[in-house]
């Protein structure tokens, strides 16, 4: 599959809508105007027609209930409702989990089925995966509050490519023989570490949950996942379709809960020999050193951002705003990777600020499930309520209040996208990650100057940056501390291409054949040679 562009449905034509004028006042007491967005947000919703069937955890290929008989509320983030009630696995559950994971591996057949096999079983899992689309797209969509169209067009055709592009890795995973200073043989193994504990986020449910599971089980370890308590309802529905596939019991097993306990018990388990963590560097900072303490697992982490997008003295300014709004508002602003601090030439500067209004303004808000919506609502209370206390924090600080800035609506968790112009680099909208529709705008005079504010920052997951000139993009892809650098374009996730951070944003790569690598450990092998015809 050619490389997809998380961001294209952003494009999508805007629908008509009135917009309100709306006034403010700043902390000297002047009024700033700012806009509403295009919205319908309280007309009645649409309701999903799905039968939500799996709430329960899958341990051992089967779906059982949480050892204290807990569950836990995930609620509809349009309104706040409870879409379903969800078994709460804790300690308890972590070990039967673990414990079915490491029988797998240790007497199971994965491990011990050959590459082909196991290859063929994910590519029937993907098979399936692809059959049911718009369940799977829509309680994808119910959970999390993203653009149905985004998850059914974009975000589930990544996640069976990405299954169907490691299911090809299966077989062709080998090591070296290496040639030695002496009358030695010596091979190199390249070996399944055993269990695999995965931790997921909330943002991209099953994308995050294809970026980990697929190259686990296709190295040949078995899996425990713990999915976000915020989004447990997909992982759980596309894990049943993995066993339909034919995947063993107690190679994939799946644990809802939450971080505090779930999440903590499987960081520290003595029994889990590789660990992968999405989420804040906050929290994978306690992730690796539940790890360190408890066996020194090794753990892949992929953290936050604070991505630079850069647009240079030479820049269409039309096509570099869209792209920095798209690179920005994409999935709510919920990304790690957002375009969130947009640098501007000098040059260019005014003239981008009031087209970046303006197109701010014609983003589409509302229910996601409707036809053309661009953006749907925050996660959750908490989220919005921290997104809302930086835009206060953008004002308070001096930042220009461009548009919005506001909630959308009485009911549910929708922001209006919001701009600051005017913003400098000591603000905390500037330093620390938002994870929401709040775009912060910059300028800067050389390229000296944007190279060192790009750079200052604790965080190094990814960059943008806009020009027509070759010199000076190879000059900014060398200089920036970042994973990723996308030139003339943003969100490229590619199945082949790896995805990782400098910094704070983590540690080891996802995706494509470096993705391997996090779930393989390297044996050297050496045989003595009698009267060897050649060394």
């Amino acid at each position: 599959m050619a490389a997809r562009r998380l961001s294209s449905l952003i494009s999508l034509s805007s629908l008509s809508s009135s917009s309100s004028s709306l006034g403010r006042f700043s902390r000297w007491g002047r009024r700033i105007s700012s806009f509403s967005t295009s919205a319908a947000i309280d007309e009645p919703i649409i309701n999903p027609s799905i039968q939500i069937d799996h709430t329960q955890l899958l341990i051992n290929g089967q779906f059982v209930d949480a050892a204290s008989g807990k569950t836990f509320p995930t609620l509809d983030p349009r309104t706040g409702d409870v879409i379903a009630r969800v078994a709460e696995g804790d300690a308890e559950d972590i070990n039967r989990a673990v414990a079915a994971a490491r029988k797998a591996f240790d007497e199971g057949p994965w491990p011990k089925m050959t590459a082909y096999e196991r290859s063929r079983i994910m590519l029937r899992f993907a098979d399936l995966l692809e059959k049911h689309t718009e369940e799977v797209a829509t309680l994808e969509t119910w959970d999390n509050g993203k653009p149905f169209e985004q998850s059914a067009k974009i975000e589930i055709p990544m996640v069976v490519r990405m299954f169907r592009y490691y299911a090809g890795w299966a077989d062709k995973i080998h090591g070296l023989t290496v040639p030695a200073d002496g009358q030695h043989h010596v091979q190199t193994l390249h070996e399944p570490y055993g269990v695999a504990g995965l931790i997921i986020p909330w943002n991209f449910p099953l994308l995050l949950y294809s970026w980990k599971v697929a190259p686990a089980l296709a190295c040949g370890n078995t899996v425990v996942l713990k999915t976000a308590e915020q989004t447990p309802l997909s992982a759980l529905y596309v894990s049943k379709l993995f066993h339909e596939a034919g995947l063993p019991p107690g190679v994939l097993n799946v644990v809802s809960g939450f971080g505090p306990t779930a999440g903590a018990a499987l960081s520290s388990h003595m029994d889990v020999n590789k660990l992968s963590f999405t989420g804040s560097t906050a929290t994978g900072k306690v992730v690796l050193g539940l790890a360190a303490n408890s066996n020194l697992k090794p753990v892949t982490l992929e953290l936050g951002g604070k991505s630079p997008f850069i647009v240079c003295k030479d820049a269409d300014v039309d096509k570099a705003v869209d792209l920095a709004h798209s690179a920005l508002f994409f999935n709510q602003g919920q990304c790690c990777c957002a375009g969130s601090r947009t640098l501007v030439h000098e040059s260019l500067y005014d003239e981008f600020v009031e087209k970046a209004k303006v197109r701010a303004l014609k983003r589409v808000v509302g229910d996601p499930f409707k036809t053309g919506i661009e953006q749907g609502p925050q996660i959750d209370k908490e989220q919005f309520q921290k997104i809302l206390k930086y835009i206060r924090s953008g004002i308070e600080s001096g930042a220009t209040l461009e548009s919005g800035g506001e909630q959308l609506g009485s009911k549910g968790y929708y922001i209006q996208p919001t701009v600051f112009s005017n913003v400098q680099d000591d603000m905390l909208i500037a330093k620390e990650e938002i994870f929401g529709p709040v775009q912060s705008i910059s300028k800067f005079k050389d390229l000296n100057e944007a190279i060192q504010r790009a750079n200052a920052s604790s965080y190094g997951l990814a960059a943008g940056v806009f020009t027509q000139n070759l010199e000076t993009a190879n000059t900014l892809t060398r200089a920036l501390r970042v994973g990723t650098v996308w030139i003339n374009c943003y969100d490229i996730f590619d199945a082949a291409v790896p995805f990782g951070g400098f910094k704070t944003s983590g540690q080891g790569r996802e995706k494509g054949i470096y993705g391997l690598s996090s779930y393989l450990q390297i044996k050297a092998v050496v045989t003595p040679l009698k009267n060897p015809a050649w060394l």
